[in-house]
C-alpha cells in the first residue's frame, strides 16, 4: 500500500533531490516545485499530505504560501514542515503563528527530516483517528477537536492550526501548570527546537482571539501556563 504523498517545494534543485531521495526511500510518493506560485497550485490540485516548505524561494515566498493554504479551507488541514536557512528567531515564530507544524534549518540531515515528516504525519493520523465527537465544555467555551471548531458564547473562533493544538492540550487538564517545554513536546514532539518566545506568541495569540474566555489561561510566573480551573 503506498505511502502517503509529499510536496517538497525548494528553488535549489539539488536540495529538492535530495529531499525527494530520502524522502522515496522511506515509501513516501513524492512531487516537487520550485515556486511558491507552483506549490499553491500543486496543492490545490492534488491536496498532498504533507508539504516541506522552504521560506525563501522566488516570487511569493513560503510564509505567504503557508499563509494561503492555512487561509483556504480546502488546504488548511495539510502539514507544513519549514525548510529555511533563515534561523532569526521572527521567521520562525512567523512561521509557526501562520500554522506551520515543525521546521528544520539548512544544512541539515536527511535522518533528523526524515524523522520529523514522520512525527508530523503520525500526529496528524492520531488527531483523525481521535473520537470527532467528543467536545469538551468549559463554561462559556465549547471546543470540538474532530471539527478543529471552537465556539465562545456560541460563536466560532478562527484559530491557527499552532494555536488549536495549544489550547486543546491545556484544556484538558484544568489546573495543571505546564511549562513552555511541555507545551512544546506535547504539541510538536520531543526536542522541537523552538524558543520559549514562540510559546508565549501563541498564548498571546489565543487569548486575543478568545476573548472573555482569555483569561481562562493563566500565566505561572517562572514556570510555564495553566487553564484555570472550575471553581
Amino acid at each position: 500500500m503506498a505511502k502517503e504523498t509529499i510536496l517538497v517545494v525548494d528553488d535549489e534543485e539539488d536540495i529538492l533531490e535530495l529531499v525527494r531521495y530520502n524522502l522515496s526511500r522511506e515509501g513516501y510518493q513524492v512531487i516537487g516545485e520550485t515556486t511558491g506560485e507552483g506549490a499553491l497550485k500543486r496543492c490545490r490540485s492534488e491536496m498532498p499530505d504533507l508539504v516541506v516548505l522552504d521560506l525563501m524561494l522566488p516570487g511569493i515566498d513560503g510564509l505567504e504560501v503557508a499563509k494561503n493554504l492555512k487561509g483556504d479551507e480546502r488546504t488548511r488541514q495539510i502539514p507544513i514542515v519549514m525548510l529555511t536557512a533563515k534561523e532569526e528567531e521572527a521567521d520562525v515564530v512567523t512561521g509557526l503563528e501562520l500554522g506551520a507544524d515543525d521546521y528544520i534549518t539548512k544544512p541539515f540531515s536527511p535522518r533528523i527530516l526524515t524523522a520529523r515528516v514522520k512525527a508530523v504525519i503520525r500526529r496528524k493520523d492520531q488527531a483523525q483517528a481521535s473520537d470527532e465527537n467528543q467536545e469538551i465544555r468549559y463554561r462559556d467555551l465549547i471546543i470540538r477537536p474532530g471539527q478543529r471548531a471552537v465556539l465562545v458564547q456560541g460563536e466560532p473562533v478562527e484559530l491557527t492550526f499552532t494555536e488549536f493544538q495549544v489550547l486543546h492540550y491545556l484544556v484538558q487538564r484544568p489546573g495543571w501548570v505546564f511549562t513552555r517545554s511541555q507545551i512544546v513536546d506535547a504539541v510538536h514532539g520531543d526536542n522541537y527546537p523552538v524558543t520559549d518566545r514562540s510559546v508565549d506568541v501563541q498564548i498571546v495569540g489565543l487569548r486575543k482571539k478568545l476573548g472573555a474566555c482569555g483569561e481562562y489561561i493563566q500565566t505561572v510566573r517562572g514556570v510555564g501556563y495553566r487553564f484555570k480551573e472550575l471553581e
